[in-house]
C-alpha cells in the first residue's frame, strides 16, 4: 500500500479494534482468574451499597436523636456505627486489592500479547515501512497498554456502582420527600417525589454543561500522547544514532528534532491545561452546590415542620449519592477521555500490525 492511499480508521473502528484483542483476556487460559476476580468486584460493590443504605438511615436515626436531645439514644446509635464503619473499611480494601489484581493480571496479558504480535516474524522492523499512526509501538506497549487496560476496570465499577446506587436511593428520595405543592402563576401544582424529580433535572443540567465544556478533551489527550511519545523516540533514536545502532534516515540533526518536538509537546500541553480547566468548572462546582441544593429543597418541609431533622439530612444526603450516581458521565469525562485516546493508539498499531499480516498473505 502506497502511503497516499492511507485512510485514518474512525474512531469507532479502532475502538472495535482494541476489544477484539483486549477481551480475549476473558477466554482461553486465563479465563478462569479473569471471571473469578470479576465475580468478586461484583460482589463487593453489591455489599459497599448495603453497606451505604445502613449508613444512610443511620444518619436519619442519628440526627433524630439529636433533635430529640436523647442521650441514651446517641449512645446507641454510636455503637450501631461501629459495625457499619468496620465492613465499609474491610469492603473498601477488598475492593482496592480486587480492582488492581484484575488490572494488573489483564494488562500482563495485554502487553504479553501485543509483544508477541510486534516481535513475531520480524514485525519491528517492517513496521516502520507500513503507513498508518503507529509510531513509537514500545511507549504504545508500555504506557497505552497500561492506561488502556487500567481505566476499563474503574470505570466499568463505577458505572454498575452508580446504577445500582440511583435505583436504590431513588426509593429513599421518593419516600422521604414524598410531594411537594407549589403555587405557578396562581395554579397550585403538586410534583409528585419532587426530589427525584429535581436530582434528575440538576444532573441532566451538569451532564450537558461538561460535554459541552469538554468536547474536545478526547482529542487533545491524544495528542498530548502522541507528542510526548514522539519526543521519546525521537530522543532515542538520536542517541542510538550517535551510538551507531540506529538504521540512516533522513532525519534533522538531532538538536533541531529535539527542539520541534518539545515544542510541539509544550504547545498540546498548554491546550491540554485549558481543557482540564473547562472541565473543573464544571465539576468542581458540581461537588460544591450538590450538597447545598440538596439541603435547600428539603427546608420548606422542614420550616414547615412536616419533615424531622434526621429526615432532612437523610434526604440530602441521598440526593448528593443519587446525583453522583446519575452523574457518572460527568465525573468521569476526563478518565473517559484518556482512556479512549490510549485504547485508540494501542489499536493503530494493531491495525499496522494486521497490515503487515495482510500484505504477507497477498505475497504468499
Amino acid at each position: 500500500m502506497k502511503q497516499g492511499t492511507y485512510v485514518a480508521p474512525s474512531e469507532q473502528q479502532l475502538l472495535s479494534r482494541f476489544w477484539q484483542s483486549a477481551r480475549g483476556f476473558w477466554g482461553g487460559a486465563s479465563a478462569g482468574w479473569a471471571w473469578l476476580l470479576t465475580a468478586l468486584l461484583i460482589t463487593t460493590v453489591l455489599l459497599q451499597l448495603l453497606t451505604q443504605y445502613w449508613l444512610n438511615y443511620w444518619n436519619r436515626d442519628f440526627f433524630n436523636a439529636v433533635e430529640r436531645k436523647d442521650g441514651a439514644e446517641l449512645a446507641t446509635q454510636a455503637l450501631r456505627f461501629l459495625p457499619i464503619a468496620a465492613a465499609s473499611l474491610a469492603l473498601a480494601v477488598f475492593s482496592v486489592w480486587g480492582r488492581m489484581t484484575l488490572q494488573r493480571k489483564w494488562r500482563e496479558w495485554l502487553s504479553n500479547s501485543l509483544y508477541d504480535d510486534w516481535l513475531d516474524k520480524d514485525r519491528y522492523v517492517r513496521l516502520r515501512f507500513m503507513p498508518g499512526e503507529h509510531q513509537a509501538p514500545e511507549y504504545r506497549i508500555a504506557e497505552d497498554a497500561r492506561v488502556a487496560t487500567d481505566l476499563p476496570v474503574d470505570l466499568v465499577l463505577g458505572l454498575f456502582s452508580s446504577m445500582l446506587t440511583a435505583i436504590t436511593f431513588i426509593g429513599i428520595l421518593w419516600a422521604v420527600g414524598g410531594s411537594m405543592t407549589v403555587d405557578m402563576f396562581g395554579l397550585m401544582l403538586t410534583i409528585p417525589g419532587y426530589l427525584v424529580v429535581a436530582v434528575i433535572v440538576y444532573s441532566i443540567i451538569i451532564a450537558v454543561a461538561m460535554m459541552l465544556f469538554g468536547r474536545r478533551l478526547t482529542r487533545v489527550v491524544e495528542d498530548n500522547k502522541r507528542t510526548e511519545a514522539e519526543l521519546r523516540a525521537i530522543g532515542t533514536h538520536v542517541r542510538e544514532s550517535g551510538e551507531g545502532k540506529a538504521l540512516p534516515d533522513d532525519r534533522k540533526d538531532g538538536p533541531r528534532a529535539i527542539g520541534e518536538a518539545l515544542r510541539a509537546v509544550i504547545s498540546v500541553w498548554r491546550d491540554y491545561c485549558w481543557q482540564l480547566m473547562r472541565v473543573t468548572v464544571v465539576s468542581h462546582s458540581n461537588s460544591l452546590l450538590t450538597p447545598v441544593v440538596g439541603l435547600l429543597l428539603c427546608m420548606p418541609k422542614y420550616v414547615a415542620g412536616t419533615m424531622l431533622l434526621g429526615e432532612v439530612t437523610q434526604a440530602a444526603a441521598a440526593f448528593v449519592v443519587v446525583q453522583g450516581a446519575c452523574n457518572w458521565f460527568t465525573d468521569s469525562y476526563a478518565r473517559i477521555a484518556e482512556w479512549a485516546a490510549s485504547a485508540n493508539r494501542v489499536a493503530s498499531l494493531l491495525l499496522a500490525l494486521d497490515q503487515i499480516d495482510r500484505s504477507d498473505t497477498t505475497v504468499a
